[in-house]
Parts: structure tokens; C-alpha cells; sequence
């Protein structure tokens, strides 16, 4: 017996799929850019030791 879905099932299930893989980016994005803050914090509260240098982008 073969098993298929139908459209609406094939379309749910990508949905889920982009709801779950949207949410696990935006949860990764923001904790690598609290980091990226919090190394920019700490080296402000340092006195900016290398100030000659270009920002970061």
C-alpha cells in the first residue's frame, strides 16, 4: 500500500517546517549578535585599547 500526502498536507507540513527553521535562525542571529555586543560593551568599559582601528561592520 502506497502512502501519499495531499496538497494541503504537503503544504502544511513545508509551512511548519519554514516556521521552525525561520524561528531557529532568528533565535542563532540573536544570540551571535549579543555576543558581538557584548565584546564591543567590554571593550568600551576598557577604555577602547585599539581605537586606532576601524569599526567593526
Amino acid at each position: 500500500m502506497q502512502k501519499s500526502f495531499s496538497l494541503i498536507q504537503t503544504v502544511a507540513i513545508s509551512g511548519v517546517f519554514s516556521a521552525v527553521s525561520c524561528w531557529y535562525g532568528f533565535m542563532f542571529g540573536r544570540e551571535s549578535a549579543r555576543k558581538e555586543l557584548g565584546g564591543l560593551i567590554e571593550e568600551l568599559r576598557r577604555g577602547g585599547s585599539d581605537s586606532a582601528s576601524p569599526p567593526h561592520s
